[in-house]
């Protein structure tokens, strides 16, 4: 007989995964061990096997469940009914929000590349690569002389705006003279007045 599935078994899950990035963030990929991850997750070394079988599988998790709740959350908020303008600006302001308390899990995905198989990286370059086809979709509806194919600037022009977003964590504090509001209305203005010079 099947063995059902604890009722806290999303809760649980989700407390391992948090706990365990915030672990990876502090000590590092190779220094992180299942048995620190376990004692400051508050579970049986066990029952962290239970859930992940090993630390890949787990950075893998973290990762994953990062990324889907990203994309989910740029999606929601893309309103292709909108100026392209306005449209970018939601978006950025999405994924900035999404952003919002999880730089342990931005660090992970940024430093455990390493640490994964091929088969994992092909999975997360999958989503990577949707959630910036979205933004790419709509700074090339700005100014479409982006994928000229004698001068292509789409990719250079969209990857400098995921710049500015994915490195906001290293400088970015919460309650600062400065709010994820802000920012994005900042990212947002600074990328779509650099387009109208990109030739």
């Amino acid at each position: 007989m099947a063995r059902t599935r604890a009722q806290d078994f999303e809760e649980k899950q989700r407390s391992i995964l948090d706990n365990a990035a915030q672990v990876f963030a502090e000590q590092g990929m190779d220094k992180a061990s299942m048995s620190q991850i376990a004692s400051h997750a508050q579970v049986s070394k066990s029952l962290l096997y239970h859930y992940y079988p090993s630390k890949e599988a787990l950075i893998f998790a973290i990762i994953m469940t990062h990324l889907e709740e990203i994309d989910a959350a740029v999606e929601e908020a893309d309103d292709t009914a909108l100026p392209p303008g306005e449209r970018l600006r939601k978006l950025v302001g999405a994924l900035l929000e999404a952003y919002r308390g999880a730089d342990n899990q931005h660090k992970v995905q940024l430093n455990a590349t390493t640490a994964l198989s091929d088969e994992n990286k092909a999975e997360i370059l999958a989503i990577e690569r949707q959630i910036v086809r979205r933004f790419a979709a709509v700074l090339n509806e700005i100014n479409p002389q982006l994928s000229d194919r004698n001068r292509p600037l789409l990719t250079p022009v969209t990857m400098s705006l995921f710049g500015m977003m994915n490195w906001m964590y290293m400088w970015f504090r919460e309650g600062g003279q400065i709010s994820r509001e802000d920012y994005a209305d900042v990212a947002t203005t600074l990328i779509m007045e650099g387009i109208k010079a990109v030739r």
